[in-house]
């Protein structure tokens, strides 16, 4: 699997790396997902994408693209997260998130969680090119509060699926925590395939965001290890595998039509 995404071919080379966008709600483990993937191909536990321990708000505040080190070469991928969804008018504006799906989003752009960013704003990037804009949007929910998220969320959620549906732009759940929501998981990693308790969860996932079940992906990131699990890696390298290939096929459909 490792080796399949190092020698991966974009069907657009021209777009330079295929552009992931992580949203979800806060503490979901969209950052920890990003330093997981990193850990894989890194051989080792990495740090780029800030995480904090614990936290009630969101503990990113700017927009900055994680790129996948491969040794001191990069893969052609990139990961981009935002500011965590929140219940009322807290937390990351869904424009913002369209905003970034558009491209319009420039790099570094500090989140405001009052107003998003206005075409009028001199940062907003007018004229994105394909390397800007999203290519699959990644929903980041954690399976043991997937029952618990506010309507408000999932609202916000729904809303920002819909608008990448009409983009064209693919769509997957990386359904994080499992651990935390089957002991027989928490036991052995392993247990994900025949756990009755996160085939649960993600029939409530599936339920609650609209997705199908072959595109809710359980993970479960690198957090208190100190050493690199051949069996989480797996999860992590087919949730990998399985973005890029939906990125992938999303760039070539836009070749087809232009």
């Amino acid at each position: 699997m490792v080796r399949v995404l190092r020698n991966f071919e974009l069907n657009d080379p021209d777009v330079g790396q295929l552009r992931c966008l992580l949203h979800g709600p806060v503490g979901a483990g969209k950052s920890s997902f990003i330093n997981s993937v990193n850990n894989v191909f890194q051989g080792r536990t990495t740090s780029g994408a800030l995480v904090a321990a614990t936290s009630g708000t969101s503990f990113t505040k700017t927009y900055k693209t994680h790129y996948i080190k491969d040794g001191n070469s990069r893969l052609p991928f990139a990961f981009n997260d935002v500011m965590g969804l929140e219940a009322q008018e807290k937390g990351m504006q869904t424009k913002d998130i369209i905003n970034a799906l558009k491209g319009h989003l420039p790099e570094g752009y500090k989140f405001n969680p009052c107003w998003p960013l206005t075409e009028e704003s001199p940062e907003y990037n007018r004229i994105p090119t394909s390397s800007h804009k999203v290519h699959c949007l990644v929903s980041v929910v954690p399976a043991d509060k997937i029952s618990l998220m506010s309507s408000d969320v999932t609202a916000k959620m729904r809303k920002v699926r819909e608008k990448a549906s009409k983009m064209g732009i693919p769509q997957v759940v990386v359904m994080t925590m499992p651990d935390q929501a089957c002991d027989l998981v928490d036991r052995d990693v392993k247990n994900i395939y025949t756990s009755k308790a996160i085939k649960e969860k993600m029939q409530i996932c599936s339920n609650e965001l609209g997705f199908p079940m072959n595109c809710i992906l359980p993970v479960k990131n690198y957090h208190e290890e100190e050493m690199l699990d051949d069996d989480m890696d797996i999860l992590i390298l087919n949730a990998m595998t399985q973005i890029m290939n939906f990125a992938n096929d999303y760039i070539w459909d836009l070749q087809q039509h232009a």
